[in-house]
């Protein structure tokens, strides 16, 4: 059940504890009380409104700094990663696969600021031997949710 009731919650959390259990044909109670176990086992760990920056006055600079590390011995990944997230800029970090060991994802007000967090942050940590940055310029999907209105096709009218 614990499933099921995430799966309806990462679509959308808004949804009351009665709407969830009327979906699932479950009692309200037996909703309440399994979010409030999943919240307090830490698998819930917040909830986000998915929103279209596009309509926010205050831009951000956003950029993905792919990053190749060299792991520390006895602590491996999770060392460097865990100094990372503490940074405030970090929205997002995850390890990969690949030519790069980790992705990090910073939103600054300016670039400039984005380099300054590049150098003087991200460069100066043991074990950051090289980034790569990827500007980010439009999003189209985030989390399932297409953020671009989809345009209508329409098919011109032959007439003789």
């Amino acid at each position: 059940m614990k499933d099921k009731i995430l799966k309806i919650l990462g679509r959308n959390a808004r949804l009351s504890n009665a709407q969830i259990a009327e979906r699932l044909d479950i009692s309200e109670q037996e909703v309440s009380e399994t979010i409030a176990n999943l919240e307090n086992d830490g698998i819930i760990k917040g909830y986000k409104t998915l929103i279209n920056e596009d309509y926010l006055s205050e831009k951000k600079v956003k950029a993905m700094i792919y990053i190749k590390i060299n792991p520390e011995k006895d602590k491996g990944f999770d060392h460097i990663a865990s100094r990372l997230s503490k940074f405030p800029e970090v929205v997002s970090l995850y390890l990969v696969s690949g030519e790069f060991d980790l992705i990090l994802e910073i939103h600054e007000k300016t670039l400039k600021d984005v380099g300054v967090f590049i150098s003087s942050k991200l460069a100066t940590i043991d074990g950051v031997v090289s980034t790569d940055t990827h500007f980010i310029l439009k999003k189209y999907k985030e989390l399932g949710t297409l953020l671009t209105k989809e345009e209508k096709y329409e098919r011109l009218k032959v007439t003789p």
